[in-house]
């Protein structure tokens, strides 16, 4: 089958890769349909982690079962699925609390927590290909409606659109309130609709490229370019110098300086610091993890940063963290999008053959020509 690849930093292929084939009895075989590009993969692609050549990307994926295990028991040959970019067990003490983002099961690396097509996430290929394994399949695939209503806003159940509401839950938005979200890429902009969705009174997202600022504003929410200057500066002025309620950092150790020039991995978090009044509570779905980003410390380079530690202590902030576990979120996500009080497929801005992704790639990476978000068709041929 045909399968986008990893090659070597900045560089991914199309190639041909072996059938994936039932494992174990609760597998199935799904023929994908739709595979988002994740901002997650750049970390890959930039060569930022220790992915091999070879390993298949893509975690976010939906398409229709074409093979069914002898012991799966409520899934048939032609269901229309997506899957959670967390594969888990749905037996282990961690899942059976809800948190399927940290299944114990799953990893024989050590990790807690499994994902397809991720770097010491598992063996599990990626779905940016014609067909995927899904193990433990009664629990890691939702059902959807059949045909090809709403596929890209289903397609975003996957990942950014739990992980966006999953900022939200870990920040505790409450209806009325106030929220600065860090970050207008694919899950600051989730996490924005989250926020309105949950009632929010006015969301502020920061960032500094004009496509997504516009993109905030279309949905309800009040821009800030930091690139014209400091953000908490700007956002304070707006609350009547109190700050808000809540704040998400949907950006992680990739947070730029203002001209954008060079990295500084604490910046987002210790504005968040700032930004938020005191007895708020900061979400972190953006991911920070050790990587090798250039121009940082040895200390970052590590996964350690210069927090202002002392900062949050004063003003008596909560901090909640971690990645999304999908399977809390994805089914009642699903049923508002079913019924239409949600449309998270605003943000895709390009649909495209399986062949393109290696152009795709290169485009989102550099943030060019509107690539916001995009969804890789497998079934469509050039």
């Amino acid at each position: 089958m045909r399968a986008v690849v990893y090659l070597k930093p900045f560089e991914v292929g199309v190639e041909e890769v072996p059938d994936p084939r039932i494992e174990q009895p609760n597998d199935v075989i799904v023929r994908i349909t739709s595979a988002c590009i994740c901002g997650s993969d750049l970390h890959m692609y930039e060569g930022r982690t220790a992915a091999e050549p070879g390993i298949v990307f893509g975690h976010e994926n939906l398409g229709v079962i074409e093979e069914v295990g002898s012991g799966v028991t409520r899934l048939e040959q032609g269901d229309r699925v997506v899957m959670p970019f967390n594969v888990a067990c749905g037996f282990c003490k961690n899942c059976l609390a809800g948190n399927t983002g940290f299944c114990l099961t799953v990893n024989p690396s050590g990790f807690a927590g499994g994902a397809y097509g991720y770097v010491a996430m598992g063996p599990y290929p990626g779905g940016q290909a014609e067909y995927l394994r899904v193990p433990y399949a009664d629990f890691n695939c939702l059902p959807l409606p059949p045909g090809t209503d709403h596929e890209a806003d289903y397609a975003l159940l996957a990942d950014i659109f739990p992980t966006g509401y999953h900022g939200c839950e870990l920040a505790g938005v409450s209806p009325g309130e106030t929220v600065a979200v860090y970050g207008a890429g694919p899950v600051g902009l989730m996490a924005a609709y989250s926020a309105l969705l949950r009632g929010a009174a006015r969301v502020f997202v920061v960032d500094r490229v004009p496509e997504r600022l516009a993109k905030a504003a279309e949905i309800g929410a009040i821009p800030v370019d930091f690139s014209q200057g400091d953000p908490v500066a700007q956002i304070k002025e707006q609350t009547g110098g109190e700050g808000t309620d809540k704040g998400i950092d949907a950006v992680g150790y990739q947070a730029t300086t203002r001209d954008g020039d060079r990295e500084e991995p604490a910046t987002v978090l210790n504005q968040l610091v700032q930004t938020v009044r005191p007895t708020g509570a900061l979400g972190v779905p953006g991911l920070y993890v050790p990587s090798d980003p250039g121009g940082v410390d040895e200390h970052a380079r590590q996964g350690m940063l210069l927090v202002a530690i002392g900062t949050l202590f004063e003003k008596g902030l909560r901090v909640g963290t971690g990645q999304a576990n999908v399977k809390r979120y994805n089914r009642q996500l699903r049923d508002m999008i079913t019924e239409g009080r949600a449309k998270p497929g605003f943000i895709v801005s390009h649909e495209l053959p399986l062949e393109e992704a290696p152009l795709a790639y290169q485009k989102f990476d550099r943030r060019v020509e509107g690539y916001t978000k995009v969804i890789l068709k497998p079934d469509t041929i050039l």
